[in-house]
């Protein structure tokens, strides 16, 4: 059976789409809330296969779209990254209670970290895929952020979408203004960072980087030799779930 999509209309912003499982009654662990990747959504392969697995555990789980994204209102070119991390400060404080779990895709890595800055006392554990902190920096040729700058918008072709893969100069900008790999992240928690080191979108090394740069001395990364940036094969779901499984 589908979840029911609930919304939520954040102030000064518009409705913001979730899926909400509470845990049953006297299972323990923290509450899981996934985070999609730039022009993704809740309904992507990973979401729903960490979802189903809570469901199957009895565990919470949040599932949400950001602004402009899957079945929330609002412009998607009218959207920043902080934008975004305030729609899942937003989620998590009105939907959820007690320590949480953040798994974050691509850019929902980045998110996941602002996140973690900005609720020390809640986030508990951090599970990168293809995690893409400061992307708006080592993700564009200077000529590309000229664009960007100069014309308001990139846009490029995506071999995930019919749609063009579209960066507006307001994402950019606040993607610029709130790198975090210049300096200490003060995350003391788990942290378990996955890469494919076929991923021809983020780097991997840019896991090593980020596991260097994190306070916390409970980081591992975990290499996939033959993984892409999706890390949605079969054996690459079985990989994060035993994760999840493990940091409880």
């Amino acid at each position: 059976m589908e979840d029911d999509i609930l919304y939520l209309d954040r102030p000064g912003g518009p409705s913001l789409a979730y899926c909400y499982t509470p845990a049953k009654p006297g299972v323990k662990g923290t509450t899981i809330v996934f985070l999609p990747g730039y022009m993704s959504d809740m309904e992507g392969g990973k979401a729903l296969a960490v979802d189903a697995w809570a469901k199957q555990q009895g565990r919470a789980m949040l599932r949400l779209d950001y602004a402009g994204c899957g079945a929330s209102g609002g412009e998607f070119e009218d959207q920043s990254l902080i934008d975004w991390r305030d729609d899942v400060l937003f989620l998590i404080d009105k939907v959820t209670s007690g320590s949480i779990t953040l798994v974050g895709s691509s850019m929902g890595g980045w998110l996941m970290l602002l996140v973690a800055l900005s609720r020390p006392m809640r986030v508990k554990h951090l599970i990168g895929i293809a995690a893409a902190p400061d992307f708006t920096d080592w993700g564009f040729t200077q000529e590309q952020k000229m664009t960007i700058l100069r014309d308001g918008k990139l846009e490029e072709d995506s071999e995930y979408s019919d749609e063009p893969y579209v960066t507006t100069r307001t994402f950019w900008q606040s993607g610029d203004s709130n790198r975090l790999l210049h300096k200490e992240i003060a995350f003391d928690g788990a942290v378990r960072l996955l890469h494919g080191q076929k991923d021809m979108d983020v780097p991997w090394e840019y896991s090593l980087e980020t596991a260097k740069k994190i306070r916390s001395d409970d980081v591992q990364v975990h290499l996939v030799k033959d993984g892409d940036h999706r890390l949605s094969r079969d054996q690459d779901i079985a990989l994060l779930i035993d994760i999840l499984s493990r940091l409880g």
